[in-house]
């Protein structure tokens, strides 16, 4: 079992610790609902140090990454983030990423940790028709980069004072900059996120996590910054009606269906994998849709939980779902028949061979 450069940290504070994705991991400090409340209210970190980074470089970068992800590359410009996916070539998905564009011939990707040597394989095969050399203009970076994600109202506020070169409490979502952080030079900051709370992340070789380490709980200490575990990401990013990949998405579900269209570009020009099948399954409307549901009866839906119709008829499942923190009700996201996707749709969970109704909604359960 692999360990980030923050592990020794986390049990030193009294982690709860279980193996994910292949790493030893915390899945919570406080407690779920103390961690959550304190992302949504103040500031937590999490170590996101098992993440995967590859480099894409080269003067066919661009032709490259727009023939293996499904948004327009095209419309980034240096410093610009976009969050994307990998279509597998079967009408499915290999991963969801990010896109970093540091300039025209240099992208970094920022892959899920379950799928860090899948999506490697997977960009070094497709690589080969452009020229692309694994080790060279392509670069698996992931074992040499370690990542903080400081989240909440209060994260940049914390972080500004870790950067004394650049206005980091106001970078615009969804771009970067490289700067000095902690003393440390040409660190990655980035507001992207995965909570619906506002901060960022932080990019540093792994020789410097500790000196990144120490810098940020002195800084954040009296705003009371907290650790936060894998469980509380989970329930926050839930909230959000975030796509997690391996429940929400997977290698059997298109970007159409899982309500991601608006990263699916049909652009001129772009002739991306799977581009024809996903634009038949837009014309003629999928058969299921990814949908949100919050329960109106006493319950939490659950990962494979079958949904149903008012007369029993079942009509997808459960692919995420928890007891909402702030909602203080079940909530949940799952495929449904698309006849029944509409917001305001009635549907039941299936707990315990018992149906619980549920209403489906539009996402996101927690508006900003």
């Amino acid at each position: 079992m692999k360990t980030t450069p923050f592990t020794k940290y986390h049990i030193e504070n009294g982690a709860r610790m279980a193996e994910f994705a292949g790493f030893n991991m915390p899945i919570e400090f406080s407690g779920i609902n103390d961690e959550h409340h304190t992302v949504r209210e103040k500031a937590g970190v999490f170590d996101v140090s098992h993440m995967g980074e590859i480099w894409v470089k080269g003067p066919r970068a661009i032709d490259f990454l727009q023939h293996v992800t499904s948004n327009n590359v095209a419309t980034l410009y240096d410093g610009k983030i976009q969050y994307s996916c990998l279509p597998n070539g079967r009408g499915g998905i290999v991963d969801d990423i990010l896109v970093y564009r540091i300039d025209a011939e240099t992208f970094l990707l920022v892959v899920n940790a379950s799928n860090t040597e899948k999506d490697w394989k997977h960009l070094c095969k497709e690589g080969e028709a452009f020229g692309l050399t694994p080790g060279k203009e392509l670069y698996n970076a992931s074992d040499e980069i370690a990542q903080l994600a400081v989240q909440g109202p209060l994260a940049m506020q914390i972080v500004q004072r870790l950067c004394p070169n650049a206005d980091v409490e106001h970078l615009e979502y969804y771009t970067f900059i490289k700067t000095e952080v902690a003393g440390i030079q040409d660190a990655i900051v980035s507001a992207t996120g995965y909570t619906g709370s506002g901060g960022c992340e932080i990019y540093v070789a792994n020789e410097d996590a500790d000196r990144l380490w120490t810098a940020l709980w002195k800084a954040g200490a009296e705003l009371g910054l907290k650790n936060i575990g894998l469980g509380a990401r989970d329930t926050l990013r839930l909230e959000m009606g975030f796509c997690l990949y391996g429940n929400d998405i997977d290698d059997t579900t298109s970007p159409i269906e899982a309500g991601l269209g608006w990263i699916t570009k049909f652009v001129d020009g772009k002739d991306f994998i799977d581009r024809e099948a996903n634009a038949k399954i837009k014309a003629e409307g999928p058969k299921r849709r990814l949908v949100g549901f919050e329960l109106t009866e006493r319950g939490i839906p659950r990962h494979g939980y079958k949904l149903a119709d008012n007369g029993g008829g079942i009509i997808g499942e459960v692919t995420s779902g928890t007891m909402s923190p702030c909602l203080k009700k079940g909530i949940g996201m799952g495929y449904v028949a698309a006849s029944h996707a509409a917001p305001g749709s009635e549907i039941n969970v299936i707990i315990r061979e018992k149906p619980i109704k549920a209403v489906v909604v539009k996402l996101p359960f927690i508006k900003k």
